[in-house]
């Protein structure tokens, strides 16, 4: 039955592959950062999530697997699909996947009932960073909503019917920081953002009776492909965003990944609709935390 669990040593089914379809060919190797076991109740269960090119999503996988679970990743880019795969081994899958068609998103989700026997958890990371400041064009706003916001919706929402399944569930979206605070030169992205925070309390709400959690993590600065081609060097970028930040650094992704672990684990049974600021004081500290103003101007003498 479709989303039904397998029984522990049954092999799964290996008859309908998609050419797009990649797995672990060999078994878990050292990861970047000491994974630790600390999640046994993630032993068998399954995590589908989209994002699987970035770093987040690299460092959550390890993560998982680490812990007994199994992993089936989707990103409209393979580059990197076998830095992930050699990591985790056996335990996952990699499948081409454009979040923006339903198609796809179902083949997705039927590689992990067809490989791994159903879905415990939905981890929405994909994003696009959309375009210039007051020169985006109408289709801009409705390509950069389809991807970021649209389509995490509809790939939530495909979930749930195998989570439940399984007789319960979580569901994670990444997010951003970007989503409440405003930021210069940037519009399309942070509102973006915002209205995935609107969707997760929403959905959460919707979702609860049915004995599935849904929350957020909203990261700060955090290193990645994308900052590393802009900055060369993760001292560099650190010098640039570290002001920003009360700890002064960007994330690791690691950081990020053992947040989501938190939200989908047994210990976060009690929260659902939140949102989880991964960003190192970002969102905490206010404008005076910058340059210091209170030395710039003369204190009068009492």
């Amino acid at each position: 039955m479709v989303g039904s669990r397998r029984p522990r040593g049954e092999q799964p089914s290996r008859s309908s592959r998609s050419p797009c379809f990649l797995r672990g060919r060999v078994q878990a190797s050292t990861s970047r950062r000491l994974t630790v076991a600390l999640y046994p109740e993630f032993d068998g269960k399954v995590l589908v999530a989209t994002g699987g090119a970035s770093l987040i999503v690299e460092a959550l996988a390890r993560q998982f697997v680490a812990n007994g679970g199994s992993v089936v990743l989707g990103d409209l880019t393979t580059d990197h699909a076998q830095d992930v795969l050699s990591d985790v081994g056996d335990a996952g899958r990699f499948v081409r996947t454009d979040v923006t068609s339903d198609a796809d998103l179902d083949a997705l989700l039927a590689t992990a009932v067809e490989e791994f026997g159903g879905v415990d958890f939905a981890v929405s990371a994909h994003a696009i960073f959309g375009c210039g400041y007051l020169q985006t064009t109408r289709q801009q706003w409705h390509t950069s909503l389809d991807v970021n916001v649209a389509s995490s919706a509809m790939f939530i929402e495909k979930a749930v019917p195998l989570m439940q399944a399984r007789g319960a569930g979580a569901a994670v979206l990444v997010t951003s920081i970007s989503g409440k605070a405003s930021q210069p030169n940037r519009i399309v992205y942070p509102v973006t953002k915002a209205a995935l925070l609107g969707f997760g309390r929403n959905m959460a709400q919707a979702l609860a009776p049915l004995g599935i959690r849904l929350n957020s993590v909203s990261p700060g600065w955090t290193w990645s492909r994308n900052i590393e081609a802009r900055y060369g060097s993760r001292e560099h970028a650190d010098d640039f965003a570290g002001e920003f930040h009360a700890i002064r650094r960007m994330a690791e992704p690691e950081e990020v990944a053992d947040a989501i672990c938190y939200l989908c684990s047994d210990g976060a049974s009690f929260v659902t609709g939140s949102d989880f600021a991964v960003d190192g004081g970002y969102s905490a500290m206010g404008p005076e935390a910058l340059g210091q103003p209170y030395e710039k101007f003369p204190v009068i003498d009492s």
